[in-house]
C-alpha cells in the first residue's frame, strides 16, 4: 500500500519559491504585523507564543522548528514552550498571553463562533483593542505561512550543534 508520498505526481512545489513575488507580500505583511504588534505592545515571546500555538494546531513542523529557535532566543523558556499546547492546564502563562493565545486559537478556527465569542470575552478584559488586533494579524499570517510550509512540505533539517 502506498502511503501516497513517493513518486513524480506527489512531488510537492516549494510555492514560495514557485511564486516568489506572492511570498514575498506575504514575508512584508508579517514585517508589518510584527511592526503593529511591537507598537501595540505585545512583546517578542507573546509573538513567538501565538506563531507556535497556531502552527501546532496547523501541524507545521517547518514553522515549529522556526519559531520555537525563535522563541528561544527571545528569552522563552523550555518549560513553558514544552506545555504550551495545555496552556490552558497551568499557571506558566500570564493574563496577557492566555488572553492572545486564546484569540489566536479562536482565529485559527474561523467556523467555531462560540470559541471566538468566549475568546474575545477574555481578550477584552484583558488587552487593548490595538493588542487584539495585532493578535489577530499575528495568528492569520502564521496561519497562512503554515500552509505555505504544509503544502510544500518544506523539510525541517537537522540544526549544527542543535544550536537554537
Amino acid at each position: 500500500m502506498s502511503d501516497g508520498t513517493t513518486g513524480p505526481a506527489s512531488r510537492r512545489i516549494f510555492i514560495d519559491k514557485q511564486s516568489p513575488k506572492a511570498f514575498h507580500a506575504l514575508v512584508q505583511t508579517s514585517e508589518a504585523v510584527r511592526a503593529t504588534a511591537a507598537e501595540a505592545g505585545l512583546d517578542r515571546t507573546t509573538v513567538e507564543l501565538i506563531n507556535l500555538r497556531v502552527s501546532q494546531l496547523n501541524g507545521c513542523a517547518f514553522c515549529l522548528d522556526l519559531h520555537t529557535r525563535k522563541a528561544l532566543r527571545a528569552g522563552e523558556s523550555s518549560q513553558r514552550l514544552a506545555v504550551l499546547p495545555v496552556w490552558r492546564d497551568t499557571e506558566l502563562f500570564a493574563p496577557v498571553e492566555r488572553a492572545a493565545l486564546g484569540l489566536a486559537e479562536a482565529t485559527n478556527a474561523p467556523a467555531d463562533t462560540a470559541a471566538q465569542t468566549d475568546a474575545y470575552a477574555t481578550a477584552r478584559q484583558v488587552l487593548t483593542e490595538d493588542q487584539i488586533s495585532a493578535t489577530v494579524w499575528v495568528a492569520i499570517t502564521i496561519g497562512a505561512f503554515n500552509r505555505v510550509s504544509v503544502l510544500s512540505r518544506h523539510p525541517v533539517r537537522p540544526h549544527v550543534a542543535d544550536q537554537p
